[in-house]
């Protein structure tokens, strides 16, 4: 990654460092956003996490892979829960975060290039909506698969997610039917990160309801067994390797 792309990774280097840090997601459709998830709740403490992703926590066994772990907040976590973790990111600045916090071992790497060198896991955990990696109606099941052969038996994931279609909002609404008249999925977004004059390569990022991710894992060899905060937009989908 070039520095001028690491957007991700100087938002939250600044915002550590306690300099002025505002996340702006860029949509390709020219929608912009003020994100209202970072940057301080990469940093937020068990406590102030979301309901599902705390709920998610008594499910964590064993071995765990920590994908997409950024400021390092949920890998330092279970990390201090007794579990040898080991976090990825596609971002040098995160990972530097990440250490600095005491993240013990964290790696750049892109979730794509998951494989037998990372070892093997018991849990994989997504929060922070990083089931959007999945990105694609094609990509999610091959990186499943992928998943699973990295995997022990009787290991899980937990994806984090947000409902795309638990919104009113009609310029969202309108982009859902955008996508699918192009054969995309609904809450397939096509979007950049900004801080200051820092900006990522654009990228898919995929917002699936639990009904989506139940498909998306068929014939994966993982199978969607529960919901946790079923019924609000975001949840954690818990995927048992069957």
């Amino acid at each position: 990654m070039k520095e001028h792309e690491d957007a991700y990774g100087r938002l939250i280097l600044d915002y550590l460092e306690g300099k002025p840090s505002l996340e702006v997601v860029e949509r390709h459709d020219g929608f912009i956003n003020a994100s209202g998830f970072g940057p301080a709740a990469y940093f937020a403490p068990v406590r102030r996490w979301p309901r599902p992703e705390r709920a998610a926590l008594r499910l964590v066994h064993g071995r765990v892979l920590d994908v997409g772990c950024g400021a390092g907040r949920v890998a330092i976590e279970l990390q201090e829960r007794g579990h040898d973790v080991v976090g990825i990111d596609v971002s040098p600045l995160a990972l530097e975060v990440a250490r600095r916090r005491g993240a013990k071992d964290v790696r750049q790497l892109a979730v794509t290039r998951v494989g037998p060198a990372l070892g093997r896991f018991d849990t994989i955990v997504m929060f922070g909506n990083n089931c959007g990696l999945f990105a694609t109606r094609r990509r999610a099941p091959w990186l499943l698969r992928r998943f699973k052969s990295v995997t022990e038996p009787g290991a899980r994931i937990l994806a984090g997610s947000t409902n795309p279609y638990a919104t009113d909002n009609p310029e969202h609404l309108a982009y859902h039917e955008e996508n699918r008249r192009r054969g995309r999925m609904g809450g397939q977004l096509r979007i950049r990160i900004r801080h200051g004059y820092y900006a990522t390569p654009w990228f898919d990022y995929l917002l699936a309801s639990p009904q989506e991710l139940a498909a998306l894992a068929s014939g994966t060899g993982w199978e969607l067994t529960r919901v946790l905060g079923e019924g609000h937009p975001s949840y954690v989908g818990v995927l048992e390797r069957a």
